[in-house]
């Protein structure tokens, strides 16, 4: 690959910079702080959790249907606070990556599946947009990985052709579906390998 052929890195957020928004642990420990019977609502949340990263619901909709379709004794904004907390910033990743970001060379955008309120709490709470040039976020662009159609959106965007990107993502389905769009892409597994995938990639840039 030539100088400059490298234009476009894609990184995913939840499970490599931050914690997931609201994965299933996080629902574990939903169910057990706030008395839930946690098979009915993962069973109602697998429904409907798609339905609103797609950003055809709100986030208070999916309250409705998932925890707040029989009478409880906590309030709704207990549990959204609570499900706000659970975003937490990995250990090393995102501190390094805004600096490194300064000189990279690269634009850097995320493409990520979440929900409109999340996404927009993590955005703003994490400072995201200080490693991020653009958010190609499921909410926004009205589908979800692993729909090929985020990434050639993505592209598109950054009107970059596939041999121009490189994407990071902690899930392998979302690997390989990229890699099928002739995407190079890599699965974080952590800090110091991603760390020197990128600076690797760095290098390889400038010569």
């Amino acid at each position: 690959m030539k100088k400059s052929d490298l234009k476009i890195l894609f990184f995913d957020v939840g499970g490599i910079l931050l914690s997931n928004g609201w994965g299933h642990e996080s629902r574990h420990e939903a169910a057990k702080k706030f008395g839930l019977d946690y098979a009915e609502v993962d069973s109602l949340h697998n429904f409907i959790f798609n339905v609103y990263e797609i950003g055809s619901i709100t986030l208070d909709e999916y309250l409705d249907t998932v925890i707040f379709n029989h009478p409880r004794d906590f309030v709704r904004e207990d549990f959204k606070e609570f499900i706000y907390a659970q975003s937490v910033e990995l250990p090393d990743m995102l501190a390094w990556l805004k600096e490194w970001k300064k000189n990279c060379g690269f634009r850097i955008i995320s493409v990520n599946n979440e929900g409109k309120e999340l996404n927009d709490y993590r955005v703003q709470k994490f400072k995201l947009h200080e490693c991020f040039d653009a958010f190609i976020s499921s909410c926004e662009v009205k589908m979800r990985k692993p729909d090929p159609g985020i990434w050639q959106l993505a592209m598109g965007i950054a009107q970059a052709s596939p041999k121009q990107c490189v994407y990071f993502d902690d899930r392998i389905m979302f690997v390989k579906t990229a890699e099928k769009l002739g995407i190079r892409s890599f699965q974080h597994v952590d800090f110091e390998t991603t760390k020197k995938i990128l600076n690797d990639l760095k290098k390889e840039n400038l010569n």
